[in-house]
């Protein structure tokens, strides 16, 4: 296989058709398609279908169309490292965080990584599990540090954990609810949680199956952390998530923590990277700092 035909896949499958593909990267269609035909013919399989549809990808296309992702994007990493030993510019590392890690210690983490990388470009998402595994694995994302159970993630995923990280229920100031301290009594509570695989929403509700308490009837699922405090603060709706970010004197504005109890167990923040791919020099550099600083800081359980 040939780079030019793996960034030929890359891109068709970005424009969304040959033709756009073409002329994204000043080919002539017809060099783009031998160049898919040649790859085609290497691999001994169809990768792409045309139909009134559109081009579509057959599965030992999706499959190797991640892979050619990631491939490219190790590629790009090495040049930029190659280029920084010989003085050039151009580093670059995008990462996903959790929202604890943004209050707890990213702006102390961003000034001192500015004064070892001064012109280094840093592209920060957040960290949700269900988009940031796939970014790890076509290689959008160096590394990310979220809350996570080890056992849940896919084999191509490593997890190096960091601190545990305990949860706490909290509603608006003032709820009617502020005073229960039993799961009992939040019986009919209604709830705002993001369930997304490895959540802490989807911990409580596998939590309270186990204790035999069963699902919350009264649910709105929310990947979005945001909108969760803002009908937390404006409604009566419950959520539980980690127990520091609740009382962070601009996120928990207006939110008050509940003392029920038991709770699920902590779970625990970690990096997570794309296992057996080496990070970079810089990412390197970064991730270091970002553990140091959160193992460093005042504990989160």
């Amino acid at each position: 296989m040939k780079s030019h035909q793996l960034k030929a896949l890359v891109q068709v499958a970005e424009s969304g058709s040959i033709r756009a593909a073409a002329r994204a990267m000043n080919l002539c269609q017809s060099a783009l398609t031998k160049a898919l035909r040649e790859l085609e013919e290497e691999v001994g399989v169809e990768l792409l279908t045309r139909s009134y549809k559109g081009i579509e990808f057959t599965d030992a296309g999706q499959t190797l169309l991640t892979r050619s992702r990631l491939a490219l994007s190790i590629l790009d990493k090495a040049q930029a490292e190659i280029a920084l030993q010989r003085g050039g510019l151009g580093v670059q590392v995008s990462i996903a965080v959790t929202p604890l890690i943004g209050i707890q210690v990213l702006p102390k983490v961003l000034l001192e990584f500015e004064r070892h990388q001064p012109e280094a470009r840093i592209n920060l998402s957040e960290g949700l599990l269900t988009t940031l595994i796939p970014q790890l694995i076509d290689g959008r994302l160096d590394f990310a540090v979220a809350l996570a159970n080890p056992d849940d993630l896919p084999f191509e995923i490593a997890f190096e954990a960091i601190a545990p990280v305990a949860s706490a229920v909290a509603g608006r100031r003032d709820h009617p609810l502020a005073g229960a301290r039993t799961w009992e009594e939040l019986r009919g509570a209604k709830w705002v949680l993001n369930l997304s695989a490895g959540s802490q929403g989807s911990s409580l509700i596998d939590w309270l199956r186990r204790q035999g308490l069963g699902e919350p009837p009264n649910t709105i699922r929310c990947d979005s952390p945001l909108l969760m405090l803002e009908l937390m603060q404006h409604t009566d709706r419950l959520s539980i998530g980690p127990a520091i970010l609740f009382s962070d004197p601009l996120i928990g504005q207006g939110i008050q923590t509940i003392d029920v109890q038991p709770l699920p167990a902590p779970m625990t923040l970690g990096l997570i990277s794309l296992r057996g791919i080496p990070l970079s020099r810089a990412a390197r550099q970064l991730a270091s700092m970002i553990a140091r600083h959160i193992r460093n800081s005042p504990p989160m359980a």
